[in-house]
């Protein structure tokens, strides 16, 4: 990661603050003292707070999160635009829409219109329109770039803010701390560094220690993501390795382990099959088994009920004897 020396900072003017009439109380931990009547900032209480905003930046960088860039007064709007774009991050340049964060809902519905207007320039249907509608056109996607061409990419909320000037750019940072984004931001003396979660005490107006902010935060930003790259292309050459039948090793790529393994759940799951078959076979043999049991049971009592019958025509037949007895006396 690129450092900043105090020197640099020096150079930069970092260390020049504003008129002592026009100082905030809550920045006197950070000044040095006063020169000329001009607060001078103490550099050794700036160099440790902005590494530590860099390296938070670089760890947001590292996991795919989102920093917007914002930067409307004029000695930072052309860096802000220069540094965002180096590092691919969206970035609010001219104008701060009021409810950007807070009303996100109403503000994507502005950056759709956008998009179809420069559709409509690309595909050729600007032809088809007479003048007066083209230059009704013309000026709303002027219009319509100038707010809004900077976070067009951006699809959600942002994970973070880095913030030129805190008190140039009030509206952006209490739409932050209102929905809990973290705000990197500079304060000079005479702006109030309560709610910043990463104070940068140094002056927000010379156009030098502006670049140096703002290049060093797109610095980190780019790091992050080389760093992020190398993870991902180390997790994909990783080895692991794999036994044999006969017990040897087997060195295989990621993609292919996936593959053994597909294989041999397949198997598994045909083995479970064949189990599944076992068990069915059998269920149904053994309730074949009880079947033939029940049918040998109600056999055996029909027959004992045809002896019964047989018995009683038996008597039946000693009765019709008598009666022929009877009739010879």
């Amino acid at each position: 990661m690129s450092k900043v020396s105090m020197r640099e900072m020096l150079e930069a003017g970092v260390h020049f603050g504003h008129q002592t009439r026009y100082w905030d109380p809550g920045m006197a931990p950070y000044l040095f003292g006063q020169r000329n009547k001009i607060h001078i900032i103490n550099l050794e209480k700036t160099l440790p707070l902005y590494n530590e905003a860099v390296n938070f930046i670089s760890k947001l960088a590292s996991k795919k999160k989102t920093i917007l860039f914002v930067g409307t007064k004029q000695s930072a709007q052309s860096i802000v635009l220069e540094e965002a774009k180096r590092c691919e991050m969206p970035y609010v340049n001219r104008r701060w829409l009021g409810g950007l964060l807070t009303n996100f809902k109403t503000v994507r519905g502005s950056i759709k219109r956008l998009k179809e207007i420069e559709a409509m320039q690309t595909d050729g249907s600007f032809e088809h329109i007479n003048k007066k509608e083209q230059l009704m056109y013309a000026r709303e996607l002027e219009k319509l770039e100038v707010n809004l061409s900077g976070i067009k990419d951006m699809k959600g909320i942002p994970d973070a803010l880095f913030v030129i000037d805190v008190g140039y750019e009030n509206i952006a940072v209490k739409e932050a701390i209102k929905l809990g984004i973290p705000v990197i931001g500079v304060v000079d003396s005479n702006n109030s560094p309560k709610n910043i979660d990463y104070v940068i005490p140094g002056n927000d107006d010379a156009i030098r220690s502006i670049s140096l902010y703002t290049k060093g935060m797109s610095d980190a930003i780019i790091e992050g993501r080389a760093s992020l790259a190398y993870l991902d292309e180390t997790k994909d050459k990783d080895e692991l390795v794999e036994i044999d039948d006969s017990g040897e090793p087997v060195t295989t790529t990621k993609g292919e382990r996936v593959k053994v393994v597909k294989k041999k759940t397949k198997k598994k799951v045909v083995s479970s099959n064949i189990l599944v078959q076992d068990d069915n076979n059998k269920d149904s043999e053994k309730k074949d088994s009880e079947n033939i049991v029940v049918t040998k049971k109600k056999v055996t009592k029909k027959k004992v009920a045809k002896k019964k019958v047989t018995k009683k025509k038996v008597a039946k037949k000693k009765v019709t004897k008598k009666k022929v007895a009877k009739k010879k006396t």
